[in-house]
């Protein structure tokens, strides 16, 4: 049992170590030992930390062995997408420009599962500054997806989600921004939620777009959604955005019970481009969920149909606004073929981003400009507040709205490298959560050809709890979240 340990969901591994039937150590090395094995071929991690991982679980046993009570988590071994600063250890955004960037200060939510004992085994690969849907846009290297080696993982947190699906960690942490943890969940076959905005702290998160970025967890069922949101949700200090409300105990709402719970189906998230096979599986779940007791009903969000062009504006400009600090100065790359500090700043950004970033700035640079202004971003926002009432209504009428979490099921390696706005499509059903700034949950609901499929569940502000309890609930009467990929 011992060298299999990696095959564990996070609560299971928490049980052994805490009962003694294996040390936080033996558990450690087991997914050190998982990503010596696999990550060639998956490439999951940017930095892997073998030697910190040990010497964290070695404290979870010395303090075991001393009979301190801790908490679910302490000695479970997580991963943390890297564009979450960790102290000492390289964070890269996977970007050239901070290659060699070793933070002074924790991330909020690091520091938060450093209180609860998690051993940390490295940091994941991503789309460059999460700018992306595949992770082929990492300044390193690709992340295969391990279902198909020859598929992407979905992106950004690309690399979050094709650990988890390949046992490389018991859980991750990403980041979401317009489906970001989402649709990498979907093709890995994956648990993946963004929180309501401001429910995690973005403290010591590397800023994409202010507005809309969430750190939220992926995990291997929805039990360990529920533990990891209970080690990362609450106010901080630090962060003006993130609310003082209550945290509740997540794990309570693990209920299996829908009964009379209202369901809400937008036809708009079924549009043109949905794989049939997709649409099948999200219906059947849909069923499966009413024959448990729930209802539901057809129901229409014009505003929704808005969500990728109003995003296309919103997150560029803010991008444009966040990324100004990468020029050299401070940290990260500066070039080395430059005669004053103008040609500095140009050469260092033009040496150290990749074409995704700069084609982003320059879109938000060119939206936020005199004379667009008006015509692009401030018209962005106005479409975006009536998206978030168009929400908030639904929600009057429902508990939860369920769709696809993407179109289609994980596309090829460099598949649709010459058609950017197929790529930007992957996303068109979890761009409209981030502009609203509402939770929503991943989790498989079937395959296509051997690739997993993503059912995607909405619910109002803070109603996390509703999503876990409809979520869990449908985990328990099917096997989906147990099967693995054949590495």
């Amino acid at each position: 049992m011992a060298d299999r340990l990696y095959e564990l969901t996070a609560h299971e591994l928490s049980d052994l170590i805490k009962s003694k039937q294996a040390s936080a150590v033996e558990v450690a090395q087991s997914f050190v030992d998982r990503i010596d094995a696999v990550d060639e071929r998956v490439k999951s991690y940017v930095t892997t930390t073998p030697e910190l991982a040990i010497e964290q679980a070695k404290a979870v046993d010395d303090a075991i062995a001393h009979g301190e009570e801790l908490g679910p988590l302490a000695g479970v071994p997580g991963a943390i997408k890297d564009n979450m600063n960790t102290r000492g250890v390289l964070t890269t955004c996977s970007s050239k420009i901070l290659y060699n960037y070793k933070p002074i200060y924790n991330a909020a939510v690091v520091d938060r599962l450093a209180t609860e004992r998690v051993v940390t085994v490295g940091k994941t690969n991503l789309d460059e500054f999460a700018m992306g849907s595949s992770t082929e846009n990492s300044g390193f290297f690709v992340t295969h997806n391990p279902w198909n080696l020859d598929k992407v993982p979905g992106g950004s947190s690309g690399g979050s989600a094709a650990a988890v699906a390949a046992d490389e960690c018991a859980f991750a942490l990403g980041s979401d921004t317009g489906g970001s943890i989402r649709q990498p969940a979907s093709f890995c076959g994956v648990v993946g939620m963004k929180p309501t905005y401001g429910r995690v702290s973005r403290y010591g998160l590397i800023a994409f777009a202010s507005s809309l970025d969430q750190i939220g967890p992926l995990t291997k069922d929805v039990t360990d959604c529920a533990l990891v949101m209970n080690a990362i949700s609450g106010k901080d200090p630090c962060d003006a955005t993130s609310l003082d409300v209550p945290v509740p105990d997540f794990t309570k709402s693990l209920v299996d019970n829908v009964k009379g719970l209202k369901i809400g189906v937008p036809k708009e998230f079924f549009a043109q481009g949905t794989d049939p096979d997709v649409e099948k599986a999200v219906r059947e779940a849909i069923e499966l969920l009413t024959s448990l007791g729930a209802e539901y009903k057809d129901t229409s969000m014009r505003s929704a149909g808005y969500g990728l062009p109003v995003y296309y504006i919103i997150a560029p400009a803010e991008c444009s606004s966040n990324l100004a600090r990468f020029d050299g100065v401070r940290y990260g790359l500066r070039s080395k073929d430059s005669s004053d500090v103008i040609s500095m700043f140009n050469k260092t950004r033009e040496e150290g981003f990749g074409a995704e970033v700069k084609q982003r700035i320059m879109i938000g640079t060119y939206a936020l400009s005199a004379g667009y202004y008006d015509a692009y971003y401030l018209k962005a926002q106005k479409v975006r507040t009536l998206l978030r009432g168009e929400f908030e209504k639904a929600f009057e009428e429902f508990d939860v709205l369920i769709t696809p979490t993407s179109p289609t099921v994980a596309f090829g390696i460099g598949e649709l490298a010459d058609d950017p706005f197929a790529m930007k499509l992957a996303d068109v059903c979890t761009i409209p959560v981030n502009l609203a700034g509402i939770p929503a949950i991943s989790l498989p609901c079937g395959y296509k050809n051997g690739l997993p499929i993503g059912l995607q569940i909405m619910a109002k502000g803070l109603d996390e709890e509703t999503l876990l309890r409809v979520a869990y609930t449908f985990e328990q009467h099917t096997d989906y979240h147990k099967n693995k990929p054949k590495l």
